[in-house]
């Protein structure tokens, strides 16, 4: 049990240095106080720019801290659905296209089901071929590589060869960061690299991102603003970010914006 107040900020902090996000629940009942006691922690923290407070709990706001896949699939659900449908309506039939890994990008692969596409699909994410290995009239594709745990991403020099094999119509990639000057970035450096080898395999790179991701930046790049051919995100606002996307060129779509967004680290 943790009960003084600084033992349980530290105690705050080493689990979001862990896990990228934390339950005001689970830390009331593994601290021994009631939940208000851990919100007043959260509110201390999140003045000194450490987390961002979300519905049941708080992010990390560091550039390595990332939430697990599964933390991440809970988060933003009803953004990723209408970011993932409206970034399926701009694919064509018979299309290749790369589903990239992460919760978004399973969302997609999610949205292809049932649409009749046709596609040929390569991906680098077990949960996308999964997904999408039983769609009538699809081909699946997965990369070689290191399988990644908790993600089940394939990352490393056998994934980023295996896109050199490929000339893809489409990628459709996912980030944790738009931003207006470091454009689009990642928490994990192997995971930008074999972005960007799809990118390099690809004719347009499509960026699905909730409102969540405009205007952060994190530890690894992946590529400039002007790399994307369309954006599509529900950030309801002209925001720096996807400002500067347009006038690089970007077509940037506007997705419905979920009534209950719940903040952001959803990738």
């Amino acid at each position: 049990m943790v009960e003084a107040m600084g033992s349980r900020k530290q105690h705050i902090r080493e689990k979001l240095m862990s896990r990228g996000e934390v339950e005001f629940s689970a830390l009331a009942a593994e601290c021994g106080v009631s939940e208000m006691t851990i919100r007043r922690d959260i509110d201390a923290l999140e003045a000194e720019g450490i987390v961002r407070k979300v519905i049941g709990g708080a992010i990390a706001l560091g550039k390595i801290a990332e939430p697990t896949f599964e933390i991440r699939s809970g988060l933003d659900v009803d953004s990723k659905i209408h970011i993932a449908e409206s970034a399926v309506e701009q694919l064509s039939v018979h299309e290749t296209v790369i589903i990239d890994s992460g919760s978004t990008a399973l969302a997609v692969a999610r949205a292809v089901r049932g649409r009749g596409l046709g596609l040929t699909v390569v991906t680098p994410s077990l949960y996308v071929a999964v997904e999408l290995a039983s769609e009538p009239d699809t081909t699946v594709l997965l990369t070689a590589g290191l399988v990644r745990p908790g993600e089940l991403s394939l990352i490393g020099v056998e994934a980023i060869e295996s896109f050199r094999a490929y000339n893809c119509d489409t990628f459709v990639m996912g980030v944790a960061g738009v931003h207006e000057h470091r454009g689009f970035t990642d928490y994990h450096r192997e995971e930008s690299a074999v972005k960007r080898a799809a990118i390099a395999a690809s004719d347009r790179l499509i960026v699905v991102a909730d409102q969540s991701k405009i205007g952060r930046v994190y530890l690894s790049n992946i590529a400039p603003l002007d790399a994307a051919d369309t954006l599509v995100t529900d950030d309801p606002t002209d925001s720096a970010a996807t400002l500067a996307a347009a006038r690089a060129g970007v077509s940037v779509i506007k997705a419905p914006s979920s009534t209950n967004l719940r903040g952001d680290l959803a990738q």
